[in-house]
């Protein structure tokens, strides 16, 4: 029988190894935008209904828009309900798409759900910086009663 204190040991093992491949993954990023001369990049997401997405990645090089090279990025990635770190090779588009992902899921999970979230992911190469935006939708209503 597995007993509560080790489920809750292997939580924290993963979390711990999570925020160390987020770390990692967020250097590796912002070493290729540099090196690439890329000095902002904006992504956009949107979604509801169970469904999300990034919509755009946009990237700048000082005022003028720039293209996202294409360059390889090591990523780090945990699998569900492990401690190990297992590094390989993306391209670059897609470790920010997935680093934009990670944060979604750690800071906002569900994001996607019912009525859903839009916003915009900041990436500021010169302070190494990474601001969200984030707008999650809701329903509300208004109910008067009435009686005459």
């Amino acid at each position: 029988m597995i007993e509560p204190q080790e489920i809750l040991e292997a939580y924290e093992l993963h979390a711990k190894a999570l925020a160390q491949a987020s770390g990692l993954n967020k250097t590796s990023v912002f070493e290729a935008l540099a090196a690439a001369g890329v000095t902002l990049v904006t992504v956009a997401f949107d979604g509801e209904g169970d469904s999300g997405q990034i919509e755009n990645i946009q990237a700048h090089a000082g005022d003028a828009e720039a293209q996202l090279p294409t360059l390889p990025v090591e990523f780090q990635k945990v699998a569900w309900n492990s401690a190990k770190l297992d590094a390989s090779s993306i391209d670059l588009r897609e470790a920010i798409e997935t680093l934009c992902y990670d944060y979604l899921e750690q800071e906002h999970g569900g994001w996607e759900n019912n009525d859903g979230a839009f916003g915009e992911f900041v990436f500021s190469v010169s302070n190494k910086s990474i601001e969200l935006e984030f707008n999650g939708r809701f329903s509300d209503f208004s109910t008067s009663s009435h009686t005459f």
